[in-house]
């Protein structure tokens, strides 16, 4: 059964309890709260809103309709361990230090983020925030380097990634925690990050709150995860096989995966109603997005997921492995039913989130996102002139329009106009030397600032 968190002191709660901002108008408006939910290697075409003609997604399409639906919103790195540190730094890997996907024993014991970084939840702490996580951490678990250490007065969730949905097993070690401690609660995954933060949610109504909620689904499945015996499946209620007349032990790995992604969409539906029956909607930011493209290794024959009409998948730079689906509603500030069609990405939200609450973004160490508000709300092109992708061997960038894209330092640059070529089947760098050249330089260069 779900245990409640911990209360964080009544001596804080009572100290911040009421924190304020003034607006230009000279109003004061307390500050609002954000929700920020990061899911897990879910493809762009995973989703009803960005196409997806089967799988149930009522929740996160019903967000869409009420808030901005970005069509080009990308992940500076294509792996979840590098795609969650980008996103709480504001940071490109190559610049906050966390470019490689975390081992076991990384994710169990390892600094992970280097602790010179300063994260999200810091930040709005100095604003008076109460800040939970509630999932997948996987940025490193050493002393120092935990939620709790990091600025999130609560945690409950995994240290590393892909855990068994029931057991919380990642190789072949229970993986969850409160805190800094592990607990044994049995449930689904799932539910048991969504009930922690509506938990967190209502007992901090009172006061600004960031819940941070990294859903450890829809990650496919891993036999390392599996107690002996246990078949490598799919795992969800049965209550979502059902919603498609599936049955509820099916081993089919399209199905199970449907089911999977549907459990997900009602978690996340449980947490915006919880928002709005609260009264907390008008004051509140939801973020949705995912932390990279779906896989499509052909030896994971259990990852059904679609990142279409994109190429390419996780841990590859052609856009089915960076471009992702994000969905970001405001009440009174972004109009219902927009659609963003400019370049943005996960480092812009950080730096959004800070001008929100009045913060200005730390002059170091700098940061690569640039506050998104405008372009979102449709006043202002992209805030970027580029944006740089590097995971591995890969490496890209966008700029406009044009984009180059290549799959090993020895490789040579492809070039792709996704004006009119979205999937990238046309290299056009031939055609255009001059586009090309002009975008290779702008991603040497920023290598060789990267280096100082």
């Amino acid at each position: 059964m779900f245990t409640r968190p911990l209360l964080i002191s009544n001596v804080a709660t009572a100290v911040s309890a009421v924190c304020f901002a003034v607006t230009a108008a000279g109003e004061i408006n307390q500050l609002p709260n954000v929700v920020l939910i990061y899911i897990d290697n879910v493809g762009y075409g995973d989703i009803g809103c960005y196409g997806n003609p089967v799988i149930r997604t009522p929740n996160i399409d019903r967000l869409a309709r009420d808030g901005v639906r970005c069509t080009d919103f990308y992940v500076v790195t294509s792996s979840c361990t590098p795609s969650r540190a980008a996103l709480l730094t504001g940071r490109y890997p190559r610049h906050n230090g966390l470019t490689h996907q975390l081992s076991r024993d990384e994710n169990w014991t390892g600094v992970g983020l280097p602790h010179s970084e300063t994260i999200l939840p810091q930040f709005l702490k100095r604003a008076g925030y109460a800040t939970g996580c509630f999932g997948k951490w996987n940025i490193g678990f050493a002393k120092g380097s935990r939620p709790t250490d990091r600025g999130f007065d609560e945690f409950l969730g995994c240290r590393s990634g892909n855990i068994d949905y029931y057991t919380h097993i990642y190789n072949e070690k229970e993986d969850l925690y409160r805190g800094t401690d592990p607990v044994d609660i049995e449930g689904y995954s799932t539910d048991l990050f969504t009930d922690a933060a509506c938990d967190f949610i209502r007992r901090h109504r009172g006061r600004p709150f960031l819940a941070y909620v990294p859903f450890n689904a829809a990650h496919v499945p891993n036999p390392k995860n599996k107690v002996p015996g246990a078949p490598t499946v799919w795992q969800a209620p049965a209550e979502y096989y059902e919603q498609y007349d599936y049955a509820a032990d099916s081993t089919d790995p399209t199905e199970g995966y449907h089911a999977v992604m549907t459990a997900l969409d009602a978690g996340i539906g449980r947490i915006v109603e919880q928002v709005d029956k609260l009264g907390l909607n008008k004051n509140t930011i939801i973020v949705i997005a995912s932390d990279n493209g779906a896989s499509i290794r052909k030896n994971l024959v259990l990852e059904t997921g679609t990142n279409l009409p994109f190429r390419g998948g996780r841990t590859e730079t052609y856009e089915g492995g960076i471009r992702t689906a994000c969905i970001v509603r405001w009440p009174g500030q972004f109009q219902p039913g927009t659609v963003c069609r400019e370049p943005v990405a996960n480092i812009d939200l950080l730096p959004m989130i800070l001008s929100v609450v009045g913060q200005s973004p730390p002059g170091s160490p700098k940061l690569d996102g640039r506050d998104p508000t405008a372009t979102l709300k449709g006043q202002t092109p992209s805030p970027h002139k580029y944006l740089f992708f590097e995971f591995r061997k890969w490496s890209a960038v966008r700029s406009g329009r044009w984009k180059i894209v290549r799959s090993g330092p020895d490789a040579a640059f492809e070039l792709y106009d996704l004006a009119t070529d979205f999937s990238e089947m046309h290299d056009l760098a031939k055609q255009h030397p001059e586009i090309a050249s002009r975008l290779i330089r702008s991603f040497e260069r920023w290598r060789e600032q990267s280096a100082k």
